[in-house]
């Protein structure tokens, strides 16, 4: 493939599909999520290598605490794993991984598991992949703004940007859903403002990095206009 004409500088993806592709192929909820979790190491990586600096991806929302206690204590397992089986691989290609979210309610093991994966890629350069889990948009700005209060500071645009969580990400610049669903769902609502949407019905345990190029040529011809 060419090179992009335009590459967004910060992909947002929401996951979603992996449980409705499992039914389809008469497989458990918790086999649609590992073979999820295999497509986005591929898909990330591909990503940085297109030359995209950010990526953010809802893994685990706040919502989702609301699924079977078998699901959730599968999902949180199934992190748990992929963070530790990959954080070698995004390591060596100088890949930062950071945790968005909230840490209340986390489990010792997983919390320990988040400090030594943003230890450890604290100081690469390449590019920063950002896992949202435990993680509600609506949730980041009420942290913010009483983060903001706690300091007796006024509540403004510029100090909500630098109380979000890990403030150093910027605005994205495009979101990818799967799966023919075509809302945010609480993704990143304050850096999401001026971002291109882009929706496709596979569910994501098919989606190929051949599809997210077809995604890059199709942001590369918005017009981009800011609420211009």
């Amino acid at each position: 493939m060419s090179e992009i004409a335009v590459t967004p500088k910060h992909i947002g993806i929401i996951i979603d599909g992996n449980r409705r592709w499992a039914q389809e192929n008469d497989l458990s909820s918790n086999e649609g999520h590992r073979v999820g979790a295999q497509v986005f190491k591929k898909i990330a990586l591909h990503g940085f290598d297109r030359g995209v600096k950010y990526i953010s991806a809802y893994i685990f929302s706040n919502e989702n605490w609301q699924r079977t206690e078998d699901e959730v204590g599968y999902l949180m397992q199934l992190v748990l794993k992929a963070v530790e089986s990959y954080l070698d691989e995004f390591h060596s290609r100088g890949i930062k991984i950071v945790i968005l979210g909230r840490k209340k309610g986390l489990r010792t093991k997983i919390l320990k598991s988040i400090a030594k994966t943003e230890e450890k890629t604290k100081n690469n350069k390449r590019g920063t992949l950002a896992l949202c889990f435990n993680y509600g948009g609506r949730e980041e700005i009420v942290d913010a703004a009483n983060s903001i209060i706690a300091r007796g500071q006024e509540i403004t645009t510029l100090s909500l940007n630098n109380n979000l969580y890990h403030k150093d990400i910027p605005d994205l610049d495009f979101i990818i859903r799967t799966s023919g669903e075509q809302r945010l769902s609480n993704f990143m609502l304050w850096r999401a403002g001026y971002a291109e949407l882009f929706f496709t019905k596979k569910h994501w345990p098919t989606f190929t990095t051949s599809d997210f190029d077809k995604a890059l040529l199709e942001f590369a011809v918005r017009k981009r206009r800011f609420g211009t």
